[in-house]
């Protein structure tokens, strides 16, 4: 059995952006599933964009998705797959607080998207591409930080460290991977 230790190299925005995707999709999934519970509630009918009470619903959901993880594990299933953790700077586990406050950026992106497509409907793709500009500064800014650190990392006070495998058992006489020694 090998044993997994982080070394607390920085994660890299490539793994960052890889690892999202993947928690991506299945929040997606999730999503899903948290809307049909509320389906029977609203006898069929479909949300509104200006339902935002639906909005934080949905937003509270992510936000237990992602704390859930980093706060027992500081993985998510992304995050596993990408090898990467997230932990505080001194490389514990972080608590619900950072968690919430690694979100903030994100919540504001949201806010701002709600807001002008309720107070601004003819604009609303100006406003969408200037959401995902803000989002995107916030994961670009990891280019700029000598340590790798987004700004919702500098906001909670978090980092995201590449796991590397350490202590890995011997190759036996039974193995069957060849290697060039």
């Amino acid at each position: 059995m090998q044993s997994i230790e982080s070394v607390h190299l920085p994660s890299s925005l490539f793994r960052r952006l890889g690892a999202l995707l993947y928690d991506a999709m299945l929040v997606l999934a999730i999503l899903f599933f948290a809307t049909a519970i509320l389906m029977p509630f609203r006898g069929g009918q479909a949300f509104q964009p200006s339902d935002w009470g639906y909005s934080v619903y949905l937003m509270l959901v992510v936000m237990f998705f992602f704390g859930w993880f980093w706060t027992r594990d500081g993985q998510t299933l992304g995050m596993r797959a990408w090898k990467i953790r997230l932990t505080t700077e001194a490389g514990g586990l972080i608590d619900w607080k950072q968690a919430a406050l690694r979100f903030v950026p994100g919540l504001l992106c949201v806010i701002l998207f709600k807001l002008g497509a309720t107070l601004v409907p003819w604009g609303t793709r100006w406003i969408a591409w200037l959401c995902l500009g803000l989002f995107l500064l916030d994961f670009f800014w990891a280019i700029l930080d000598n340590q790798k650190r987004c700004l919702h990392d500098l906001l909670a006070s978090t980092r995201m460290s590449h796991i590397h495998a350490t202590n890995l058992p011997a190759k036996t006489a039974h193995s069957t991977t060849y290697s060039s020694q």
